[in-house]
């Protein structure tokens, strides 16, 4: 473990330049005392270490001299295929492997192209949840991932979604093969541990009660694809939802609020459909919906801008709701 610390001490003032005991202890995670050990530590083996008293001062290396000692693990290998999403990469415990990779890919590149990659750090940041959400809390998740990794069949005791009458919570046995990430929400997929060649389903870590991993190895079905099954499998979702439609008309302020107010799928109808237009700039539309309930929540939302014209039930459900409003709100 000190081995590897010294290493990172010694890459971050190489990537870095000059840092303060203070700056050091903070990304390392250990106390000022065990920078101040270490500096004497890499001082002792040769290292040009100089410190600079006063309060500009701290540590920095000998102008001109790098270090080769960039040796990457297989961990830390793995882990930069999450270089770009740090959080994610914590929630997986990989947050100090990763940048320990990072520190030794960017004291590798040549000059030039180490200063590009750190300017790429400083302008551009992905932040995978979505808006006003707070991303699910996941205590499984690194036992998922190990075995997902490890290719170990898990017994999981599962909350579902929607019960319908059935018992709400399920226990299973998976042979996991990958997990995504969508919008902050982590999914596994997997399929039963006795039916191998089974049609994968989609499990939300979060309602994952209770996780054993067997010691029960899994051969992963041959040309399974993850992105592949995931892209099909959204799509499917998506035709489930909307399979049904609505004729509305769209003044020229709800086409400019639609893609903020209404749902990916709907705006996107709307947006690439071409739609006559009448006198007054309003354009009508046909929309996917997923439901009259919805559908009313959805277009209510756009307040006066908007007209259902079709069908006559979400035209009433609209006309309805406007008359409550009036009630509540006499002029």
């Amino acid at each position: 473990m000190r081995a590897s610390r010294l290493l990172s001490v010694l890459l971050l003032l190489q990537n870095r330049g000059r840092l303060t005991a203070r700056e050091l202890a903070d990304e390392l995670e250990v106390s000022i005392r065990t920078i101040y050990r270490d500096m004497d530590a890499l001082s002792a083996s040769g290292v040009p270490v100089y410190a600079d008293r006063g309060p500009d001062g701290g540590y920095s290396l000998l102008e001109g001299y790098r270090t080769h000692l960039t040796g990457m693990t297989a961990e830390e290998a793995d882990a930069l295929a999450l270089s770009g999403m740090p959080d994610a990469a914590a929630e997986l415990g990989l947050g100090r492997v990763l940048a320990a990779a990072q520190l030794k890919v960017q004291a590798a590149l040549p000059g030039e192209l180490s200063d590009r990659a750190g300017r790429i750090a400083e302008r551009f940041h992905l932040d995978a949840p979505g808006w006003f959400r707070e991303a699910d809390h996941v205590p499984t998740l690194t036992g998922v991932a190990d075995a997902v990794w490890n290719q170990r069949v898990l017994r999981v005791r599962y909350r579902r979604w929607a019960t319908g009458g059935r018992e709400p919570e399920v226990e299973r046995e998976l042979a996991p093969l990958g997990l995504v990430l969508k919008a902050g929400t982590w999914y596994l997929v997997a399929v039963p541990s006795e039916e191998p060649n089974a049609e994968p389903r989609t499990y939300r870590v979060a309602r994952i009660l209770e996780l054993e991993t067997l010691d029960i190895r899994f051969d992963r079905p041959e040309g399974f694809d993850l992105w592949k099954y995931w892209h099909q499998r959204t799509q499917e979702l998506t035709d489930a939802l909307y399979q049904a439609e609505a004729t509305v008309r769209f003044s020229p302020r709800a086409l400019e609020l639609a893609p903020v107010i209404l749902r990916p799928h709907t705006a996107r109808a709307l947006a690439e459909g071409s739609w006559p237009t009448d006198d007054d700039g309003w354009v009508r539309a046909v929309i996917p919906i997923e439901s009259l309930a919805h559908a009313r929540s959805e277009l209510l939302a756009l307040g006066a801008e908007v007209e259902v014209l079709a069908p006559p039930a979400l035209r009433e459900q609209m006309a309805e709701t406007a008359r409550t409003l009036a009630s509540l709100y006499p002029v």
